[in-house]
């Protein structure tokens, strides 16, 4: 057998590919030298607005004396009087307990009081989706830690009687003076023009003297309803004006839930419901809420249905917590504004609510979704006689607890007092507005002088 050939490239095209594999390597160390020698460009935002790589938002707290925050707890458990606007023998807090819960049990209060567990998450370091920094520099929001809704109330439960809407003799005005004083002057607002700044105005009256100055930042509410009502009279003034809602958008701020003011019930310890729908509240409201009382006169004569009238106070709670569990669904026609803690009572006793109000917001959409629980009907059909009542008879059982399993499970983002429960949805949505917040921050950056962004850049 003759020995293998073993094939020898000619000298030319040993060159040739020696020629093409050079170049190739001295390409790539080229471009290497380059990466490395290049001189590194400033990024298009500073090192605090980079994602923390465990997902965590930063957080740095404004600096606030204690008598804007804590130091009006203080006050409140110091005060002697009952609240005005409730019967003395209504109000929980007054005389105070001996051992008081750490937010008012007034059900005028305490349904706002997300202000509370937010900064107490953050001085606990408890909420896992945030880190508290402690250089403004390095964050990327700034938390503003006034009691607005406890300032708010407290003018209005115990301050002079027609003060509030004034600016003398007003403290809860000084006060919302003081905060914005203090925050505008720090080099955090004027870095951004206070877009990354979060101010908690669950109450729909919480700063209410300085709401324009705030408007940039990022407003933690529970509904838009207060705020557009203020648009709707600036627009008033001239027609040919369009409602703007320069104040509020769902582009730079969260919708958070009302502290719910009836006891959870599990799904295990569920009975019975005999009721078809339930409502308590008050007939008569204003504005959008005039449909209240429409609809209250189309059902009022039903013999599954209880339209009950009341207040939330030691009775009227009670009340609501046998007539809330006894029923397959629970009313919710807007109020003064489109949403109330109503709704989410009635999750907390897992009655399934039926939301009548066309301009509702409800918290954490796009991480929930209220169809699987909720049922909407809109105000036009709400009015049609019987409508509401035969569809929500149609409605299968089988459809029902469905429904109510999806209530039990989705109880505990609602929860502010727990380590996964409201207070951290509401950080990781706020987390969400992040990069819008920046783009426009940046767009203000390059906006020359005597220009402004137009009034729709602010809206939904």
């Amino acid at each position: 057998m003759p020995p293998p050939v073993c094939k020898i490239w000619p000298p030319a095209a040993a060159m040739k590919r020696l020629a093409v594999a050079a170049v190739s390597i001295l390409l790539l160390l080229l471009s290497l030298s380059f990466l490395l020698l290049r001189p590194t460009s400033p990024a298009l935002l500073n090192s605090r607005q980079a994602f923390e790589p465990d997902g965590r938002l930063r957080v740095y707290v404004a600096d606030l004396p204690r008598e804007l925050n804590y130091g009006l707890l203080d006050r409140y458990w110091s005060l002697s009087a009952a609240d005005c606007r409730i019967p003395a023998s209504s109000d929980p807090d007054h005389p105070a307990p001996r051992n008081h819960p750490p937010y008012p049990e007034n059900p005028l209060i305490k349904q706002y009081s997300a202000e509370y567990w937010l900064l107490a998450s953050l001085r606990a370091a408890a909420a896992a989706a945030v880190r508290v920094v402690a250089d403004w520099r390095e964050a990327d929001v700034v938390f503003v830690p006034f009691f607005a809704t406890l300032s708010a109330e407290m003018e209005l439960g115990w301050g002079t009687k027609g003060a509030f809407r004034k600016r003398d003799g007003n403290e809860d005005y000084r006060r919302q003076r003081e905060v914005v004083d203090r925050v505008t002057a720090h080099p955090a607002w004027r870095r951004s023009g206070g877009r990354d700044h979060i101010f908690v105005l669950t109450d729909p009256v919480a700063m209410w003297h300085v709401r324009t100055e705030i408007a940039p930042a990022i407003l933690l509410v529970v509904d838009f309803g207060g705020w557009y009502k203020l648009d709707s009279k600036t627009a008033s003034r001239n027609s040919s004006h369009m409602i703007q809602h320069t104040q509020v958008s769902l582009l730079k701020d969260v919708i958070v839930p009302y502290t719910h003011l009836l006891p959870t019930l599990p799904l295990s310890d569920n009975k019975d419901r005999p009721t078809l729908l339930y409502f308590k509240g008050a007939k008569h409201r204003h504005r959008g809420g005039l449909v209240r009382e429409k609809i209250w006169n189309l059902l009022g004569n039903e013999p599954d249905i209880v339209m009950e009238e009341g207040f939330p106070n030691a009775t009227g709670r009670e009340q609501s917590i046998k007539g809330m569990r006894a029923s397959e669904f629970c009313l919710h026609p807007a109020g003064d504004t489109p949403t109330s803690c109503r709704i989410f009572d009635a999750i907390a006793s897992l009655c399934i609510p039926v939301i009548v109000s066309d301009e509702v917001e409800l918290p954490f959409e796009g991480m929930v979704d209220y169809t699987e629980f909720s049922i909407f009907v809109s105000v036009s059909n709400a009015m049609r006689l019987k409508w509401l009542t035969n569809y929500l008879r149609n409605i299968s059982k089988k459809q029902k607890d469905e429904f109510r399993r999806n209530l039990a499970h989705i109880q505990p983002i609602f929860e502010y007092d727990t380590s996964d429960g409201a207070v951290n949805y509401i950080w990781k949505k706020i987390h969400q507005k992040l990069p819008m917040i920046q783009e426009a921050v940046i767009r203000e950056k390059r906006k020359p002088d005597g220009t402004s962004i137009p009034l729709r850049c602010h809206c939904t």
